[in-house]
């Protein structure tokens, strides 16, 4: 056992020291040699390239910490096409955080059933954190549950900018109702708006709903009675 682990320490130091030197080459007997500087007079010489590779300029190591509270307790928000405001400030929150999150859509029976079955509710934004759940957006709540699951404090890590996805595939936003008509295009004609029916040019009209102008104690009965007068 002994002779085993000596033998395994031989390997390990031996191979360090070929990936600390930059060039192989054979002596006069055909046995191969590593070093910094091979002799002019060596054979097939050639660069060594099992090399530490070294970060990317610019690349940021994800602390331990992070990694540990995304694998025991992922980040999923739900939220959905046409949420707007609570949706943004949820989003917001996690990526000032620096917390990796999944953005689900919730926009057919399918995503519906996947939210109810992750949230027990039908309310966006919805986050769930391992196994905690918060439906709606309650600044205060979400810091306590990435709290909770050991993600760093905002600062910690560097923030993140996930957007908001594209509308998912096959996506149709729900027709528009059409706009209440406004009373300036109904002014004089008879209808819900213009109970008197009256020309929206007679002087004796100042509002739709009562076209006398008197006080409401001297008014005469009936509300479409112009005043003495009028023609």
């Amino acid at each position: 056992m002994t002779d085993r682990l000596f033998l395994m320490g031989v390997l390990l130091c031996a191979a360090a020291a070929v990936q600390a030197q930059q060039y192989r080459w054979l002596d006069e007997k055909g046995r191969p040699q590593f070093g910094d500087n091979p002799p002019a007079n060596a054979k097939g010489v050639r660069k060594n390239e099992t090399r530490t590779q070294k970060p990317a300029e610019g690349a940021q190591q994800v602390p331990f910490e992070l990694q540990q509270a995304q694998k025991d307790f992922p980040v999923t928000l739900f939220t959905a096409p046409l949420c707007k405001q609570p949706c943004e400030a949820a989003r917001d929150a996690l990526n000032k955080r620096g917390v990796p999150f999944t953005e689900v859509q919730v926009w057919n029976p399918e995503t519906l059933d996947q939210l109810k079955a992750k949230a027990g509710s039908d309310t966006v934004p919805a986050l769930v954190v391992g196994r905690s759940v918060m439906s709606g957006f309650e600044p205060a709540r979400y810091e306590s549950i990435l709290d909770s699951a050991g993600y760093p404090k905002q600062g910690a890590v560097p923030p993140r900018a996930q957007g908001a996805p594209a509308p998912p595939e096959g996506y149709e936003p729900p027709p528009i109702a059409e706009p209440e008509r406004k009373e300036a295009e109904v002014a004089g004609k008879p209808g819900p708006y213009d109970t008197s029916g009256l020309p929206s040019n007679r002087p004796d009209k100042p509002g739709p709903y009562d076209p006398s102008g008197l006080p409401s104690n001297q008014r005469k009965p009936g509300p479409y009675l112009a005043p003495d007068g009028a023609k």
